[in-house]
Order: C-alpha cells, then structure tokens, then sequence
C-alpha cells in the first residue's frame, strides 16, 4: 500500500495550518499596532496622563493637519522639500554606483582610492553644512551638495561591497573565456551588486530626509525641515507634530518604491 497517498489527520492537517494562522495573526497585528499606539495616545492626552502642551492629542495634529492641507501650505512645504531630497539624490547616487563599481572591478584602483574615501566617510555630514554654506551659498544649491555627500558614500559602499562579493569563479571563468571589461561589468558586477545598491538606495533615503531635514532648519524660508523649525520658534506644537509625521511618511513612501522596484528589477535579490 502507498502511504504516500493517505489522507492526512485531522492532527497533521491542524499542525500544517498553524505556521499559516500565525503569519496571519502577526500580519494583522502589525496593521493595527500602530492604530493602538495612536488609541492609547489619544486616551492618555483626554485623560491628561501625558503633557499635552509636548504631546498633543492626535486629534489635534489631524485637524491641524487638515486645515494646513486645505490651504496648500503643507503640499507648498512637501514639494520644495521632496525636490531638494530627489536633486541631491541622483547628485550623490549616480556617481556612488559608478566608482563603486570601477573600484570593486579594479584592485589597483581600490588600493589608490580606498584610503581617501575611508577617511572621509566617517566626517559628519551636517559639521560641513557651514562650508558648504560659505561655498555655495544659503540657496538650494547647498542643500543638495550636502545631501549628495550623503547619499554618495551609502552608495559607493554598498556597490562596492556588492562587486567584491561576487564569487571569484564567475570573474575566472569571465577571464578564461575572453570576455572584455564591459561583458565582465555587464553580466558579472552589476547583477551581484544590484541587491546591495538597492540596500544602499533605501538606506541612502532614509538618511536624505534625515540631512534635508537639518539643512532646512538653518537655511532655508520653504520645506518641511523649515516648517518644523518655524513651527518650534513660535510654540505650534500641533503644526511641529505635522511636520514631523509628514517627514517620516516621506521617507516610508520613498522606501516602498524603492522596494517595489527591487522586487521588479532584481528579482534574485532574495535568494
């Protein structure tokens, strides 16, 4: 007889479907979590367990946050923002891939080159903000180097690391055949880095909102980073909060694109 053909208990059919139930149970709750952190704020403002002069009720910041959307002043704030971050992004993204991937395919070129970007990385980025300042004056033109800054050494890192951890055999077999610089980049480097230059672009993103953010405190009228500024100046905690939520789902959207796009370029990341 086959057993490999009975059918399954109602034991082994109940220890098969728990995984799936788990995973079900824990994906709602991650929904509704953030909802319950919410709930529980708002119950502890009405009830004034918490400052609500430091932390409004989250019905507040809404109403706040909707009267600043039917104005447009919040989507004014959003744009300058959103395209001082997507400037200075592709300033620092292009050439990060691009060195990273002419060092990782050139040893020479690495030991030349490695030392000087190993030594500037660790250099705060916002401590030259006033450098930059003086060079590039207090216009856009200054927040997107500084953000450029940024993003380039994420890049560079990342793409870097991605090249060198392409297993040796595929650059052997690449050499033995006769295969030339560009078909090595091409069919080699650039697929075993894509996973990591697409980690170094989510990465590169979340730290784009977080120096934009600094850079508009100091000098800029326009911006979300201003608008959180201005905000504190004159005690609008409301508006402060608004801001800050406002920033954060910036950046959250940003990642999810990111993310969207891996999984439709690169879709051997996972494995």
């Amino acid at each position: 007889m086959n057993t490999s053909s009975r059918p399954l208990t109602n034991e082994e059919m109940h220890r098969l479907k728990s995984p799936a139930r788990r995973e079900r149970l824990f994906r709602r709750a991650s929904l509704f979590s953030p909802l319950l952190l919410l709930l529980l704020w708002e119950i502890s403002s009405q009830l004034n367990l918490i400052d609500r002069r430091f932390f409004p009720a989250p019905s507040a910041i809404a109403q706040t946050a909707w009267s600043m959307i039917v104005s447009l002043e919040l989507f004014d704030h959003i744009g300058a923002t959103l395209r001082r971050v997507g400037i200075g992004y592709a300033m620092g993204a292009i050439p990060g891939v691009i060195l990273g991937l002419m060092l990782g395919l050139s040893q020479t070129t690495r030991r030349l080159l490695g030392p000087i970007f190993a030594a500037l990385y660790p250099v705060p980025k916002i401590a030259i903000l006033p450098l930059i300042l003086l060079i590039f004056g207090v216009g856009d033109m200054s927040k997107y180097v500084l953000i450029a800054i940024g993003v380039f050494f994420l890049m560079f890192y990342n793409t870097l690391g991605g090249v060198m951890q392409a297993p040796q055999i595929y650059m052997d077999v690449a050499k033995n055949v006769g295969a030339t610089r560009f078909q090595t980049f091409r069919h080699i480097a650039l697929p075993a880095a894509l996973p990591n230059i697409f980690t170094g672009l989510k990465l590169a993103a979340g730290s784009s909102y977080i120096i934009i953010a600094a850079a508009e405190f100091l000098g800029a009228r326009s911006g979300v980073g201003f608008f959180i500024w201005a905000s504190w100046q004159t005690f609008a905690v409301s508006r402060m909060f608004v801001g800050i939520v406002v920033i954060s789902f910036m950046g959250y959207l940003t990642i999810l694109l990111i993310e969207a796009l891996e999984r439709h370029l690169v879709p051997w990341a996972k494995q």
